[in-house]
């Protein structure tokens, strides 16, 4: 008999009294701080049933509460009604801050408690001095989740394979020389990186550890004149045993990354404490850490020619399998029976005929009508809506190819839309256009030209209740800093670097009417220089994302002049660049669909 939520708290508070903890923390995370995560780490959704990629659990004595962000309000509304555990939403007016809750919720000589492992160090470190300020103490040395998880699934354990060269563009040395050079910059004789994103970068190494995402649960050691590499070695073949040892990189167990730790004296590290977890660091006491941005941050963000050229081969790929998508969906809809999920598994299996696809880049989100004001909304057997001809079915999905990861939303007009759907449809597209034709001078970062996305929609009193956009990685996490576009500073965000040559970040504005519909309309785009002249060095992007976008839900007086150029030179560029690649009947509706308005 299935345990309830109810009822999975009430177990955790009865090992917190057991061990005196007031405040018990349950973040959503690995022991890297990565953003989505394997089976084995999903202690929040088992101990709060919410589903959401983003989100932290507190539990007190009194009660349970949930921080998520506007991207999941609604759906966690629906999917915490009942448990017991209240929704705590981030961001607005009124509503406290994790940080300040937990700060509030430590009694008097209190002592709050988290696995140290899957927090990372800056946030920690947050909560310890809160701990102290009211002469308590913190209780970071074991999982209470896992000890009431009697299920719990194993850890991944998945091999590792080498990424050649033709789709890497860089060999594995010649990276680990750029980092050594910032070592040398910083003063560190150790670079201790834990991302699993920089790990799979830095070597060269996708694995599968996590769904969607082609990492290997591991650690990285850079020192002067050694490199080791802590992972599970059983995972580990006879020709990747082979590339490690032509790149005198040394293995070492997983697990071991601790001891190593504990056995270093004396040494200038160099690490990122928003990225490192709280216990690796606590065993790195007796050295002098030097916390800082990971050099390969930075260094993976920056596309090299290789992987730009890959990426956009990619992006012609995925734009034909998109594109059959949609005109399989107009042709049919109203004719046969289509389901979010059936045009989820329909989308996935065009991308599937793309030589190279790895696998998909994050889980397919199929919303039609008003499961799409959830902005990461996925449909369930329970909530999978058919489809009817009228309204939108929104689709925001993306494919890992050898060649590069991709990332798309398109919201289609199945029908009849209202006049209210189409005024904010073509809002949507003129900010998206308006964003992606951006001239700006170098040194500009998202957060400088977000307002150009948003412009449209605060222009009636509208927003979204998220990022305009976010970095995407080389065959990697489909959200990658230090690049991104928002128009606000978030402390526990790293996506507001300046914007670089090579860079890949998405542009994806959109409008959520709760119970009604969503619309979101999402490319990429390569950040390039323009012109330099006496006033510096400006840059520009270029769009790398092909599918048509859709003409019948836009109001063409909407747009201006300028704005129907755009919109018309994309279209023209859609169709020559997909076209060859379709059927005659598909050739032929793409031509109707991309024409000139």
């Amino acid at each position: 008999m299935a345990v309830s939520v109810k009822e999975r708290v009430s177990q955790l508070r009865d090992e917190m009294k057991k061990r005196k903890i007031d405040v018990y923390i349950i973040p959503t995370s690995d022991f890297h701080n990565s953003e989505y995560v394997g089976e084995y780490f999903k202690a929040r959704k088992f101990m709060t049933g919410f589903t959401g990629s983003a989100g932290t659990a507190v539990v007190t004595m009194e009660e349970a509460g949930l921080w998520t962000d506007g991207r999941y309000f609604t759906q966690a509304e629906k999917q915490l009604e009942g448990s017991t555990v209240k929704l705590f939403k981030m961001g607005v007016e009124g509503v406290p801050t994790l940080s300040e809750y937990v700060r509030k919720a430590i009694p008097e000589g209190g002592t709050v408690g988290f696995d140290g492992r899957v927090i990372c160090a800056k946030d920690a470190k947050e909560f310890e001095k809160f701990a102290n300020l009211k002469h308590g103490k913190v209780h970071a040395t074991e999982d209470l989740v896992d000890i009431i998880w009697e299920d719990r699934p194993a850890l991944s354990e998945e091999k590792p394979y080498v990424l050649d060269i033709k789709y890497a563009g860089k060999p594995m040395d010649e990276k680990i020389s750029d980092i050594r050079k910032e070592m040398e910059n910083k003063g560190a004789d150790l670079h201790i990186l834990t991302s699993l994103y920089d790990i799979a970068w830095v070597l060269n190494i996708r694995g599968n550890d996590i769904a969607n995402v082609p990492v290997v649960l591991s650690y990285l050691v850079i020192g002067k004149n050694e490199v080791i590499w802590f992972l599970q070695t059983k995972t580990l073949d006879d020709e990747m045993r082979k590339y490690l040892s032509a790149n005198k990189v040394t293995v070492k167990e997983y697990g071991e990354i601790f001891d190593y730790a504990s056995s270093l004296k004396n040494r200038n590290i160099l690490l990122d404490e928003n990225e490192a977890n709280f216990r690796l660091v606590k065993e790195l006491d007796k050295n002098l850490i030097i916390d800082g941005a990971n050099p390969s941050t930075l260094m993976k963000a920056i596309k090299n020619d290789t992987e730009l050229k890959n990426t956009i081969n990619a992006h012609i790929k995925d734009g034909v399998a998109v594109t059959k998508f949609i005109y399989w969906l107009k042709k049919n809809i109203g004719k046969i029976e289509i389901t979010e999920i059936s045009a989820s598994d329909y989308i996935e299996d065009r991308r599937r005929e793309q030589e190279g696809l790895v696998d998909l880049s994050f889980t397919t989100i199929s919303a039609y009508g008003e499961n799409a004001a959830m902005m990461h909304y996925s449909a369930t057997e329970e909530s999978n809506a058919t489809l009817k001809p009228e309204g939108f079915l929104l689709v925001d999905s993306g494919g890992h190819y050898l060649e590069g990861t991709t990332d798309i939303t398109r919201t289609i007009a199945l029908g009849e839309l209202t006049d209210k759907m189409k005024e904010y449809y073509t809002r949507v597209v003129r900010s998206n256009m308006t964003l992606s034709h951006a001239k700006f001078l170098y040194g500009c970062s998202g957060l400088n030209l977000d307002i150009l996305a948003r412009g449209p929609l605060w222009d009636v009193g509208m927003d979204y209740r998220c990022g305009t956009g976010h970095g995407v990685g080389y065959l990697l996490n489909v959200h990658e800093g230090p690049n991104g576009f928002r128009w606000r500073v978030l402390k526990d965000r790293n996506d507001s670097g300046r914007l670089e040559e090579g860079m890949i970040t998405t542009d994806e504005p959109g409008v959520y009417i709760e119970g009604e519909f969503g619309i979101r309309i999402e490319n990429e785009l390569i950040c390039r220089k323009a012109e330099k002249n006496e006033y510096g060095q400006f840059m520009c992007f270029e769009d790398i994302t092909y599918a048509p976008i859709d003409l019948d839900a836009i109001i063409p007086e909407m747009l201006s002049e300028k704005e129907r150029g755009w919109l018309n030179d994309y279209h023209a560029n859609v169709y020559k660049v997909i076209a060859p690649f379709l059927d005659e009947d598909e050739r032929a509706w793409l031509k109707e669909n991309t024409r000139a308005i």
